[in-house]
């Protein structure tokens, strides 16, 4: 069953090759860690090349004495039934699993999936440095999910009240303003991606739920000592090559 092994692996490195040239890797995975995803398909490709050095049978010669007992053979008899079965199952899902990737388009994560993942709570790996740094008014670089660290664990909020935004995502439904900006942030790959928003006050039309948007505005902080973003413009986008914030 070398299909099994060096098929099947050998095929999904050839797709992790092909989005990495065509710069969609990123949509499964965080950039940074990219190299190391390319360089494990290489060494599988190789693996598989020379694997077909091997005789087909070879791999499961372990030179075991053939002079073994009626008791062994009995053994294998019940046993070579089961690992078939098995073999032929884990065949057909991971096959199965294969084509699926083959046939199906490299697309983002939607809206319906950050909405379903929201508990309300910051980015789970953001740090206190965060809101240091945004306390100091260096915040030109800050995505959504920065600042929406700082709005779920800032004390202060008078201090950022005043500081100028311009950020992108998509479009939720919110508890407070009149829509939450959403990204979904990722740790290593698209497995551990996490919603984060920011709620926005606007003055126009609320732009329908996974509509991209630009928003440039400012941020104010509220009498009950909330944070939000008065938005001087929303305008619509479209998708960003790469959708997601690290």
């Amino acid at each position: 069953m070398r299909w099994l092994g060096v098929g099947l692996a050998s095929v999904l490195a050839v797709v992790t090759l092909s989005l990495a040239l065509t710069g969609r890797l990123g949509l499964y995975i965080n950039p940074d860690s990219a190299w190391f995803a390319v360089a494990m398909a290489f060494v599988m490709l190789l693996g598989a090349v020379a694997s077909f050095a091997l005789p087909l049978g070879a791999e499961s010669d372990h030179g075991h004495d053939h002079g073994h007992d009626d008791h062994d053979d009995d053994h294998d008899h019940v046993a070579h039934p089961l690992a078939t079965t098995a073999t032929v199952t884990g065949g057909v899902v991971a096959s199965g699993v294969v084509v699926l990737i083959l046939l199906t388009p490299p697309a983002s994560l939607s809206a319906e999936f950050a909405m379903s993942r929201d508990t309300g709570a910051p980015p789970l790996f953001a740090g206190a440095d965060v809101v240091t740094l945004a306390s100091t008014g260096d915040t030109k670089s800050f995505g959504v999910g920065d600042w929406a660290t700082v709005f779920a664990t800032a004390t202060d909020t008078g201090a950022f009240d005043g500081d100028p935004v311009e950020l992108t995502g998509f479009v939720t439904s919110g508890d407070s303003g009149d829509f939450d900006l959403t990204r979904l942030v990722i740790t290593h790959c698209v497995i551990d991606a996490q919603p984060a928003g920011v709620p926005i006050v606007a003055a126009g039309p609320v732009p329908e739920t996974g509509q991209w948007v630009r928003v440039t505005g400012t941020v104010r902080a509220t009498a009950d000592g909330r944070l939000e973003i008065d938005a001087h413009e929303v305008k619509k986008i479209s998708e960003p090559t790469d959708p997601y914030e690290y």
